[in-house]
């Protein structure tokens, strides 16, 4: 009998022993987090969580492990950390948040993006940032419909508004739709005109655009010249004054393109050369 209570009485200091250790563990824990001691707070907090004992610790605490767990790159054990969190309803919003950019740093685009639309929903307020991050996300995912929905609220909500918006434009680009990544880019330069990437990438697209109207000019009128030379029409008919007449009209609308793309960026060689062209052939 006597075997039995000392037994139980050793069991029961062990178990008393173990969990104040657990609750100095967490203790520990806690502070190494504070002090950025990420990799040192998860294994000690993991290493109580083993043997808590009695110890009662809150559901809550899920959040801290997971935050310890994504600044020490151990970001699939972060994400279950923060989904426990999440169901506590424990720092709900920054639990997806960070659960998102796990699941970035895993190059897990499409959970990433879904995670994101539950932390923009679970914090409204924080809707602009959420989506510039999450657009960030999607567009190194190639994932560029969504980059696009994504920078243009955060551009609403006036957040990196010229980055967001320059994004925004690559990721029309991206998609091959030409006329709408030209409609941000103008848009980007009439509300932040002084980005150079804005201005820049907008100078280009008029570049190319003066560059085709100089080859369509180019093309007449070497048609022309073509007929002259084969003796089917003569410098002096009026047909021939007519293809010149169409040439230069092409040429004049290249100029006023490429102009627009030089007050942009006036360091532009290639408008600065194809004006020149264009007013040689005029």
């Amino acid at each position: 009998m006597k075997k039995v209570v000392l037994l139980l009485f050793a069991v029961s200091v062990a178990v008393v022993s173990f969990a104040q250790d657990a609750a100095e563990k967490i203790n520990q824990a806690n502070d190494a987090l504070t002090a950025k001691e990420y990799a040192k707070a998860l294994e000690l907090y993991e290493s109580a969580m083993a043997n808590l004992g009695d110890v009662q610790v809150p559901e809550a605490i899920n959040f801290n492990i997971g935050l310890a767990a994504y600044n020490a790159d151990k970001y699939e054990k972060a994400i279950q950390y923060f989904e426990k969190a999440v169901a506590a309803k424990a720092n709900v919003d920054k639990a997806y948040e960070y659960m998102a950019g796990s699941y970035a740093k895993l190059d897990k685009t499409n959970e990433a993006l879904d995670t994101y639309a539950k932390a923009i929903e679970a914090s409204p307020a924080d809707k602009a940032s959420l989506s510039y991050n999450a657009g960030i996300v999607a567009y190194k995912g190639k994932a560029y419909q969504k980059a696009v929905d994504f920078f243009t609220a955060a551009v609403a909500g006036n957040y990196k508004g010229e980055t967001a918006q320059y994004y925004k434009a690559v990721a029309l680009n991206k998609l091959n739709k030409d006329a709408e990544y030209k409609a941000a880019l103008e848009e980007g330069v009439t509300k932040f005109p002084k980005d150079d990437k804005l201005t820049k990438g907008l100078a280009n697209v008029y570049v190319s655009e003066g560059n085709d109207l100089y080859k369509k000019g180019a093309e007449i009128l070497s048609a022309a010249n073509t007929k002259v030379n084969a003796g089917s029409l003569s410098t002096a008919d009026e047909a021939y004054a007519a293809e010149v007449g169409k040439a230069k009209k092409e040429f004049a609308s290249a100029l006023e393109v490429l102009e627009k793309a030089l007050k942009l960026d006036a360091g532009n060689a290639n408008a600065t050369k194809l004006i020149e062209a264009c007013k040689a052939a005029m």
